[in-house]
Formats: C-alpha cells, structure tokens, sequence
C-alpha cells in the first residue's frame, strides 16, 4: 500500500474519460493509499511520471462543475497533506477567432496575464445589457515552479516539437480497444466550425448534418495545417470558468473579442482558491449549440500529453521548495467563500517546510 504523504503533484479530473486518459500517461502505477478518512470518498489512483509521485482524482459521476470540484480537491487535500503542485487536466469548449486558430483535439493551458491566475471566472447570470460580462471573481495563479516551467516547455516545442500524436498513437496501438471507447481520433472532416448565426434545433433532434449544413453560408471556412504546423496545436491564455454549459457561439464570441477567452470549462472556479493549477484543455467542441461527443476522448488524450511533458519539464527537488497547498489554504481559511470578490490575487511564495 502507497504512503499518502509521498504524493507532491495532485491531478484532478471531472469526467471518466479525463481519469481514463490521465492513468494512461503514468510510468507506474502503485498501489492504492493507506489511512484514508473513511468520510474521503474521492476515488483516486496514485502513480509515477517523469519521477514525481502524483495521485489522480475524479469528480463523482454525474456530478459536474465549481461545487464538485471544490469537494474533491478539500478531500484530496486533507488525505495527501504533502500535495505542492496541482493540475486540472481535461477536456473544453474552444473559442476559435481570426487570431487564434483553434481546432478539435488541441490543447488550451491556462496563462497568467496581466496579473490575472490564468483563468477567467465569469457568471451567466450576472451579465448586464450594453456593459458585458461581470467578472465574479479574481482567481490565483499557480505555483511559480508550474509557471517557471512553461518558457522552457514552450521553447522546445517551439524549436523540436510536440510528440503529443506519436504517444497518443503508441498508446492506442497498446490498448486498441480504447479505439472502440471513443479514444481514437474522429476523421478530419468531422471538425466542423459552424458560423455564429447557425443554431442547432432547440429539440436537438437530427444530426448536424442533415439540420444545420444546409443553411447558407453555415460553415466557417479555414485553412488545412500545413505538414509542419503543430498538430494539436498549443495555445496559451485564458481560460473560462463558469457554472453553467457554455453552448451559445454568439456569447463565446462576445467573450473572446472582449476578454481574449480561448477556451470555456465548468470546474476550475471552484477550486482555483483552494488548489491553484495549472488548467490544461483539450478542445472536443466549439462551446456552441452543435455539440457532441465525438471528439472528447481524443482531446482527454491530448490535455493528458501536454500535462505529461510538463512534468517532464519540472524537477521532482524543485517541487520539494513550494509551500504544501494544504497549508496554504489554511493561510486563506479567513476567505469561506471559494469566490473572492474584493481582494487581488494571490501569489503564494515557496517554502521549504
């Protein structure tokens, strides 16, 4: 049985599809923990990547966005008390624009900008006509070793590449029946952008297809990746987080041009307070009305990959010199509520205890 307190990265997904894809990237897998609280009913798998232990956990089934999450990571936290570094790593809707490519099966990775934790936390319901969205909250960013590790992550992507397809491909020739759990990657032609003003039938009935190609001008037209294009590509920026489903492309687009959004997701609000991440998406919709889940095993698979090689970039004795996320929270035990709304963020600072 594995030692709970020798675990220093925590990994955290939403859905099965995400925890399937993350323990497909561990060198090792160990046992299962010893002295867990008999109240944690967090699911968890420990294991080993790049020589940094790392425990993996999962929303409970059915249960989606801030609220979960916040239950899973205050569990997680409270049974694996030496947690330093923290990843949320899964799947998204993409914000695609004339400036930011982004496609099905890409990776979105949240980055600090101007001063901001590298997520957006906005609410559905606190929008105001003619002024736009309210922000609710300001979010922390992740620990500066996480964030000390992307130039040189992003350097050699930049100069050598990525190898997120070949190990992807390695792992399927491995597992080839994961193809038939929707694993592998859907056919070119079904990343389909459709054109804001295109909505899929409120009923949802019929394939888009059939209900929405037919319209006029419904598909937006872009250019194929050339052979040494990045494919999936990288993007680096903001990400949004809110409570509710992002599947309006008129409210996505609104939201990209005004904040620079790159990417929408459900839980990392919630526990950004509490566990500050690194947030790492894999694009498997366009947060619009046309939906599916074709892709989203395969992007599980590329957020995955990426989160990997950022390990990689990160040596196991720097982890060792950042501040235990557990006591950091005890820190912040003054903010009840996991919504900050009248402070600015937070940089904790590392320490050696």
């Amino acid at each position: 049985m594995s030692n709970p307190k020798d675990y220093t990265v925590g990994w955290i997904c939403a859905v099965l599809k995400e925890y399937t894809a993350a323990q497909l990237f561990l060198d090792n897998e160990h046992e299962p923990p010893t002295g867990i609280s008999a109240n944690d009913t967090n699911h968890y798998t420990l294991g080993e990547i790049a020589g940094h232990k790392v425990v993996i956990a999962v929303l409970p089934d059915g249960e989606y966005g801030v609220g979960s999450a916040a239950s899973v990571v205050t569990n997680l936290l409270n049974s694996f008390p030496n947690i330093r570094v923290g990843l949320m790593v899964g799947i998204g809707g993409g914000a695609p624009t004339s400036k930011n490519d982004i496609r099905l099966g890409d990776v979105v990775v949240s980055s600090p900008i101007n001063g901001t934790g590298g997520v957006y936390q906005y609410d559905l319901g606190k929008t105001i006509q003619d002024v736009g969205f309210v922000q609710t909250g300001i979010l922390d960013q992740p620990s500066a070793t996480v964030r000390s590790a992307l130039p040189g992550l992003r350097r050699r992507h930049d100069i050598k590449g990525h190898q997120i397809k070949e190990t992807i491909d390695s792992i399927l020739e491995r597992w080839p029946r994961l193809r038939k759990k929707g694993f592998a990657r859907p056919s070119p032609e079904s990343d389909r952008l459709f054109a804001s003003h295109i909505v899929h039938p409120l009923n949802g009935e019929g394939d888009c297809v059939d209900v929405c190609l037919g319209q006029q001008s419904s598909i937006v037209v872009r250019q194929p990746r050339e052979d040494d294009d990045d494919d999936p590509a990288i993007h680096y920026g903001l990400i949004a987080s809110g409570n509710q489903l992002m599947k309006d492309a008129v409210v996505r687009d609104r939201l990209a041009k005004e904040k620079g959004i790159l990417c929408f997701e459900m839980e990392a609000a919630g526990i950004m307070n509490r566990f500050p991440c690194m947030v790492i998406r894999g694009i498997c919709d366009y947060s619009d009305s046309h939906k599916n889940k074709d892709w989203q095993g395969y992007a599980a698979l590329t957020a995955a990959a990426y989160a990997k090689d950022l390990l990689k970039e990160i040596l196991p004795h720097r982890v060792e010199t950042e501040e235990r996320l557990a006591t950091y929270i005890g820190q912040r035990e003054c903010y009840r509520n996991p919504y900050r709304h009248d402070v600015v963020a937070h940089q904790y600072t590392s320490n050696s205890a």
